[in-house]
């Protein structure tokens, strides 16, 4: 096999934006001979000699990082550009940089062509986009593809060194796919395509025992069924599940490499858990006879992509989870695959009363299969000393909070490995025997689990004191009350709105140029009394308990009465707002769910 993890075709960039009145021209930053155009008027994009077409006066000119696409909404197209980065690093000795803010500009130079109805449906458009664009965080790179592991990147065949990096890319890992394909009809335009991965990377360079290396951890989410928390559930009837990332660890020293992959999704089985108002809405399996056919095409993928399959779940034998946990363990059970095995380790009931300790009992279970699976390791002279032949699969409720706790310990036990092979340690070392690697390998797994988890529920991860710091402390308890609090808000009351704007960014859902002139809009407000009078009359209520209750300087029987009066309003007033609860959450409009009523 060939060494396949260095492109023969880079990406261009950074390059130079220049706006004329009706055209847009970018070109590579030192060299103007070649010239992207897209014209505004005809939105025609194509290559141009430089002929002078620049030395016209008026033309504005800004420095970009790359082009991310072209977005269609109600006003016309909009180019979408990176306009700040910030370098993080280098994998394999190449530059890898972070989106710090992005523009999307109109080919159009106002909006006069439409309705004020219609120019407010554009606007809440825009801003969907700007909503993903802004989520933390997205990656590129104009050299290196972060879409693959280097597992993946050295066994490919000897075309794929000839592609560009955007067509090379993993697609499900690949974020900006819909917003590229007016640019992808052009394959001379491929050095102007800028891959865009979205999750989490960390590179970090350290120092042990007078040996330098580099370690970095790489969490790719997959843009198959991408949503929020508790809209975007399970399995899909093409065996993609939500919260799918991959994790990659990686070390290089001197030239030598060793990575090392995990994964990380919801589920595998068709359920939801829509929002209803309550802490936590019970969750429904939905029963078809397709539920064996999805987890066989999950399994069957994974398998594909990883080999050997450990699916470790996390969640609880009681509760919601309860169910969840027994069709999981029959529906694998009913695979009869010798490549896959299932195991269940019921976390808050085994770490309860801040026994964290006893995590270890799962990872003794797990560490023959961590032995056999392997890692993959180049070597400096090009030879591959080994590849990693499996793969764990880790989930709990949300596959965020325990899921991250879990596989932290797993990549703690692959460092380990991997410094030992490479002689930075010794056999007997351990990672916590190194204050400072340790303190730095805790921090970085946790801010995983933060940015992993703003990106699905909204918040930071629960948890993390105990990966920060190596046990549970009762301020981590007290922010983890906070995050919970703020989850359940968000994924209630403006979840809908961000669950439109991945479907929009993603290309699932496509603006109808009518919309709001000859055709109705989805975005059009909902005009049910209810939505309105039942929060005014609870609000209200409470205001007139509490005026009640402070503003008398002696309570009377009148008083009593009033009180008793508005705190059966209070009661009343939430009980129904409770009993409609979906009916006031912020549901998606865009590509709307359908909801099952039951547990069947």
């Amino acid at each position: 096999m060939t060494n396949m993890i260095k492109s023969d075709s880079n990406t261009h960039g950074p390059l130079m934006l220049i706006t004329g009145t009706d055209r847009f021209y970018i070109h590579p930053i030192g060299n103007d001979t070649e010239l992207m155009v897209v014209d505004r008027i005809s939105h025609n994009v194509g290559l141009e000699t430089n002929t002078g077409q620049l030395n016209v006066e008026g033309m504005f000119s800004r420095q970009i990082q790359g082009i991310l696409g072209i977005v269609n909404l109600l006003a016309g197209p909009y180019l979408v550009v990176i306009t700040r980065s910030v370098k993080i690093g280098e994998i394999y000795n190449q530059p890898v940089y972070r989106i710090e803010d992005t523009d999307v500009i109109s080919y159009t130079r106002n909006t006069l062509h439409l309705t004020e109805e219609q120019v407010n449906y554009n606007n809440s458009y825009l801003n969907m986009v700007k909503c993903v664009l802004q989520t933390p965080y997205f990656y590129f790179s104009y050299s290196y593809d972060l879409t693959h592991s280097l597992q993946r990147l050295y066994n490919f065949g000897p075309d794929f060194i000839k592609t560009s990096l955007f067509e090379r890319a993993e697609q499900k890992f690949l974020w900006n796919h819909h917003l590229m394909k007016p640019l992808l009809i052009q394959p001379e335009l491929s050095k102007y395509c800028l891959p865009l991965m979205h999750g989490f990377i960390n590179i970090s360079s350290v120092v042990l025992n007078r040996k330098v290396f580099h370690w970095i951890v790489i969490s790719r989410r997959s843009n198959h069924r991408a949503g929020t928390r508790l809209f975007c559930r399970g399995a899909d009837l093409q065996g993609n599940v939500a919260n799918f990332v991959e994790t990659e660890q990686i070390v290089e020293w001197e030239n030598n490499r060793g990575s090392h992959v995990q994964i990380r999704g919801s589920i595998p089985l068709v359920w939801q858990q829509y929002p209803n108002l309550r802490y936590k809405p019970q969750p429904v399996i939905v029963s078809n006879q397709m539920q064996q056919e999805v987890i066989t095409k999950h399994i069957e993928s994974l398998l594909m992509t990883y080999g050997k399959t450990v699916l470790v779940n996390l969640i609880d034998l009681k509760g919601t989870e309860l169910a969840l946990e027994r069709n999981l363990r029959v529906a694998c059970e009913s695979l009869n695959n010798p490549m896959v095995r299932y195991e269940h380790f019921e976390f808050h009931r085994e770490c309860g009363k801040m026994r964290w300790d006893r995590l270890n009992i799962l990872m003794e279970r797990l560490s023959q299969e961590q032995k056999e699976f392997g890692y993959f390791l180049l070597l400096s002279d090009g030879t591959v000393q080994s590849q990693q032949e499996g793969i764990f699969r880790t989930n709990c409720i949300d596959s965020l909070d325990r899921t991250n706790v879990v596989q932290s310990l797993i990549a703690k036990k692959n460092l380990a490995d991997l410094l030992l092979r490479f002689g930075i340690i010794s056999h007997g070392d351990r990672i916590e025997d190194h204050t400072t690697l340790y303190s730095l390998f805790r921090n970085v797994w946790a801010d995983n689990a933060d940015i992993c988890s703003i990106e699905y529920a909204g918040t930071g991860a629960l948890k993390t004191d105990y990966t920060r710091t190596g046990k549970r402390t009762q301020v981590g308890l007290i922010r983890d009350g906070i995050n919970s609090l703020i989850r359940y808000y968000k994924n209630n009351f403006t979840d809908g709105f961000r669950q439109d704007a991945i479907d929009l960014f993603l290309g699932r859902y496509m603006i109808n140029e009518n919309e709001g002139k000859s055709s109705p809009s989805p975005l059009k407000a909902r005009k049910d009394w209810k939505y309105l009078a039942l929060p005014c009359m609870f609000l209200g209520s409470t205001a007139m308990f509490f005026f009640s209750l402070f503003i008398p300087t002696e309570h009377s029987t009148i008083t009593l009465m009033y009180l008793l009066f508005w705190a059966t309003m209070i009661a009343l007033s939430a009980t129904v707002i409770v009993f409609y609860g979906t009916e006031f959450v912020d549901v998606p409009r865009l590509c709307p769910i359908k909801r099952n009523e039951a547990n069947n």
